[in-house]
């Protein structure tokens, strides 16, 4: 079927069926979310496949209607431990105002910076899209995985509440000099906390720097390095570098210095071990094939059992469906992710979000006050 857009401006035909859902959704995530100006140069990376390619085209159109001049390139669809197309490296480096990943699964990793790492205040980036957020050079959002209705349902929501509840949380834990997590199933987990500020995805990309995901709805945080430790445990679902994993049997983790130094459970527990595997033999392959440096491969490799990421859900429409996405938006859950962080000092190929359902949380700051955030998965302050 060829449809046309409903607007003026929009001056081609396709075969591609655009609901009105989604065009109202896309219209937000412009308009609202992103503030597209007249001339921006909005860059759209995307796959063939159904539907991000539906929600490519939506934002499109709706970014071309805002006055803005959208590109979309098409790449083959990229998994954790993929490299971006070159074209889409080189389009980055464009440095267009606004960058929107739309991907079946990952945007892809940068073989020249993962060789040769950016350099800004003091900081590396081993990838041309980190390198941009950080100098404000643009602004984005990404949607890993993302289907069509999780883009109809999950983006069109109160920002403003959102907002709140991200702020108010963001507040406590950069204060924070540890977190201890617990849940009745077993969780006993103290996360470190000194030296981090957390960050909010309450889905403002509207300022130079401003990224996250849509749908949008968490405050995370990364872990201070060498300081965790406790029993963490998986019962909501995980990612994996073959997809996501419902989990039916909970996933019981020893957590030693910020490291997962066990993991034990049913089968959900054996292919998150064989995820781990995968990742190191393919970081020693990397090393060996020069895609990243001989001498950072011990810190790749120990990083793969890292936690890089505490985050709280916060979406009043998300679900859990078995997509991460949407998944660790969710009330009632926190989420740790194993492997990279977003401090941009524990690289990795990996970065693995874990949901833990029902969580009681609460920080503690330097000079000993406690402060609950969490009873039993309800937000209490």
């Amino acid at each position: 079927m060829v449809t046309k857009s409903d607007d003026p401006k929009v001056k081609f035909n396709r075969s591609i069926t655009i609901s009105n859902a989604l065009k109202r959704a896309a219209k937000v995530a412009i308009n609202d979310a992103l503030k597209v100006k007249k001339d921006e140069r909005v860059l759209i990376i995307t796959n063939p496949n159904n539907d991000v390619q539906k929600i490519s085209m939506a934002l499109y159109d709706a970014a071309l209607v805002a006055g803005g001049r959208p590109t979309v390139l098409f790449q083959p669809m990229k998994t954790q431990l993929d490299f971006a197309d070159d074209t889409v490296i080189h389009a980055l480096r464009a440095e267009p105002e606004v960058i929107l990943s739309i991907s079946h699964e990952k945007l892809g990793k940068d073989k020249w910076a993962m060789k040769k790492p950016y350099k800004f205040k003091k900081k590396s980036y081993d990838h041309v899209f980190h390198y941009l957020l950080a100098s404000k050079k643009t602004r984005s959002f990404w949607s890993p995985s993302v289907t069509a209705k999780m883009f109809e349902d999950t983006v069109p929501i109160n920002y403003k509440e959102l907002s709140e509840n991200c702020n108010k949380l963001k507040k406590v834990f950069d204060k924070a000099a540890e977190v201890h997590i617990t849940t009745k199933l077993g969780t006993d987990l103290v996360i470190g906390l000194c030296g981090r500020k957390g960050f909010t995805d309450d889905g403002d990309f509207s300022n130079p720097g401003a990224g996250g995901n849509l749908p949008a709805g968490e405050m995370f945080i990364s872990p201070e390095l060498k300081s965790s430790y406790g029993t963490l445990i998986f019962d909501g679902s995980i990612a994996s570098d073959k997809g996501i994993i419902l989990i039916k049997k909970p996933i019981n983790c020893i957590v030693k210095n910020n490291l997962v130094t066990k993991i034990t459970g049913g089968k959900e527990a054996k292919e998150l071990n064989e995820t781990l595997d995968r990742a190191k033999k393919t970081t020693k392959k990397f090393a060996a094939d020069g895609k990243i440096s001989k001498k950072d491969l011990p810190v790749y490799l120990e990083n793969i059992k890292n936690l890089g990421e505490l985050g709280i859900g916060l979406n009043e429409k998300a679900r859990i469906v078995g997509n991460m996405l949407e998944d660790e938006k969710v009330f009632k859950t926190c989420h740790v992710a194993i492997g990279m962080n977003y401090d941009e000092d524990a690289k990795a190929l990996i970065h693995l979000d874990g949901l833990v359902k029902d969580p009681t949380m609460e920080t503690t700051d330097s000079k000993g006050h406690t402060t609950l955030i969490m009873k039993n998965g309800k937000i209490v302050i």
